[in-house]
């Protein structure tokens, strides 16, 4: 893998399997509900809710601790801990303000296209685990209750389910300063929705409501707002007793519309090479969003961000 510090997967002693699955991270946490039998993953940002190396790192560190706690269930023979993995944010109406835009303006500067490729085969190796459900037999499930843009709307195309509430902002807005979402966008959208509709809605830069998108089919579970997580634990009571035939149901998408690793990372290399073409003009609209960016953060300025790099 390529981090900048080792991943800390946790040694699980088989006897406390389910109660060392609650974990916490610098900018996430865990959390096993057995009653529900769901693992509640929970991203809690130090910095900016972007995909920061530091938060990408993390996530791959959980990815670790969880697959070495099932490991360790089915080592001592016990059930498997959870059946349901849900992510989701603690930032009030964000769940990801997607790739670390104001690294990606330093190292384009910098000429450092190794940088950008390396950042990028973090980003897909953690999102390709996903896809695979982290090769567990688990339904995964994204909650969606705030701005999901860029990598963050990439990030939750790579679970199985995405549950957003009705009115959260969702989109690509890279197009806005002549990029491309290169985390998976063109991959799973290509394969959620047809071919065309998958390019315009990355061409369009627009930010659509989950209301929109659920009806464009890429949204598979809308909630109303304010009620994204009652939801999302509803959507897992209905169908618990049927996890299997769901679980199996994932499992054969994944087959006949799979996204290999190798893919994710060709498409990170195509990427990175268009990012260093970027002009000044072009890396002024980026700085320009994550200007945008820090202004919600700090509350003077209100959703919509991708409108600052028009």
């Amino acid at each position: 893998m390529f981090l900048d510090r080792p991943v800390a997967a946790p040694s699980i002693p088989a006897s406390n399997t389910v109660r060392e699955l609650d974990a916490r991270f610098d900018n996430l946490d865990v959390r096993l509900e057995s009653d529900s039998r769901s693992l509640w993953c929970t991203m809690r940002p130090q910095g900016r809710p972007s995909y920061t190396m530091a938060l990408m790192q993390d996530v791959h560190a959980m990815q670790h601790h969880v697959t070495s706690a099932f490991a360790a269930a089915a080592a001592a023979g016990q059930q498997r801990p959870a059946d349901w993995f849900v992510m989701a944010s603690a930032v009030p109406g964000i769940y990801n303000l997607g790739g670390d835009l104001a690294h990606f303006g330093e190292r384009i500067r910098a000429r450092d296209h190794a940088s950008l490729v390396r950042y990028g085969h973090v980003a897909v190796e953690a999102i390709h685990r996903n896809h695979v459900a982290f090769d567990l037999p688990i339904v995964t499930m994204a909650l969606v209750q705030g701005d999901a843009l860029g990598g963050g709307f990439e990030h939750a195309l790579s679970f199985d389910l995405i549950v957003a509430e009705r009115s959260a902002k969702i989109g690509l807005p890279e197009i806005l300063f002549n990029m491309f979402p290169g985390m998976g966008a063109y991959s799973f959208l290509s394969r959620r929705i047809d071919r065309a509709k998958a390019e315009a809605l990355i061409t369009s830069g627009r930010i659509h409501t989950a209301e929109e998108l659920h009806a464009m089919g890429v949204v598979d579970v809308l909630a109303e707002d304010g009620e994204g997580e009652v939801t999302a634990r509803d959507y897992i009571a209905r169908h618990g007793r049927k996890h299997n035939a769901h679980l199996t149901m994932y499992r054969a998408r994944r087959r006949v519309n799979g996204v290999s690793l190798a893919e994710l990372r060709d498409v990170v290399e195509m990427w990175a090479e268009a990012a260093m073409n970027l002009g000044e003009a072009d890396l002024k609209k980026m700085g320009r969003l994550v200007a945008a960016q820090e202004k919600r953060l700090a509350g003077t300025a209100s959703p919509g961000l991708a409108v600052a790099a028009e």
